[in-house]
């Protein structure tokens, strides 16, 4: 990959290029369609810049179509409806007039009230987790366990790492907003590979070569502030592949076990 976390967080500097639209630049990923995640980011920010006064609630994203990384990716933003406390975001994603993808966004102004959230899993600690790159993420991880996803060794449907970026604020950017989009660019690279680990004989590596995959929807809810230079667990599951679709769906917890946001994904699977 031929891009840092430098380069993710200049493509969340989206620039306003007409009424309700914004433009935002690729990431090099030495491939010629858009990462998935990049897009999620990006409509992150696009949501939170068109209604400042309110964070992202939760964030529903259709992909009909692959976009192209030689071209920059143009929003338009339509909002629907901006009340006291929640406003719902339109905003569809086009390169050369084609829609790439699709999102809505529910926004919210911060409010008190009770407060809980289940447990996370006893996986132990960040460090007792084994290192590993990822490429396309351009921050530390550690894997539970040390799970290999292009392992073609059949294992269980499940799949956590703990995730860290660099300290924000060293960087010059400390807006939620950009933690959120950070760690939405996160929850779309592991998913497709959790649904394949029950197969024996596949694995993600195999993408493109004896199976085609691509994300079709992907949804997000975020719950309550969290920081992305602080350690998350992101814990995933895919309890189902069938019909050539797989279907996944994770929580993200704070070190100290706080539920932060959860996430869920559909994804298309089919030999070649």
């Amino acid at each position: 990959m031929a891009f840092d976390l430098d380069n993710l967080l200049q493509c969340l500097q989206l620039k306003s290029v007409g009424p309700g639209v914004v433009e935002g630049q690729n990431l090099d990923i030495d491939y010629r369609r858009v990462f998935g995640g990049q897009l999620l980011a990006q409509f992150v920010m696009a949501a939170t810049e068109a209604a400042p006064e309110k964070s992202v609630k939760s964030l529903h994203v259709l992909f009909p179509r692959e976009g192209d990384t030689s071209r920059p990716m143009e929003y338009q933003v339509d909002v629907k409806q901006n009340g006291r406390t929640f406003a719902t975001i339109e905003i569809v994603a086009l390169q050369e007039g084609k829609v790439i993808a699709v999102a809505t966004a529910s926004v919210h102004a911060d409010e008190d009230g009770m407060h809980r959230s289940d447990d996370p899993p006893d996986v132990g600690l960040p460090l007792d987790a084994t290192p590993q790159e990822f490429g396309i993420i351009p921050y530390e991880i550690r894997v539970v366990d040390g799970v290999d996803l292009s392992d073609r060794q059949a294992g269980p449907a499940r799949f956590e790492f703990w995730t860290r970026a660099p300290r924000l604020r060293d960087l010059g950017e400390d807006r939620r907003s950009v933690h959120q989009a950070l760690l939405a660019h996160a929850t779309d690279l592991t998913i497709i590979g959790t649904a394949l680990r029950p197969f024996e004989g596949v694995s993600q590596r195999d993408s493109n070569e004896t199976i085609h995959t691509a994300v079709t929807s992907h949804s997000l809810w975020f719950h309550q502030p969290f920081r992305l230079d602080e350690w998350l667990l992101i814990a995933q599951t895919s309890p189902v592949v069938a019909h050539g679709r797989g279907f996944g769906r994770g929580d993200v917890f704070t070190e100290s076990g706080q539920l932060v946001a959860s996430f869920a994904q559909e994804s298309m699977i089919r030999p070649l």
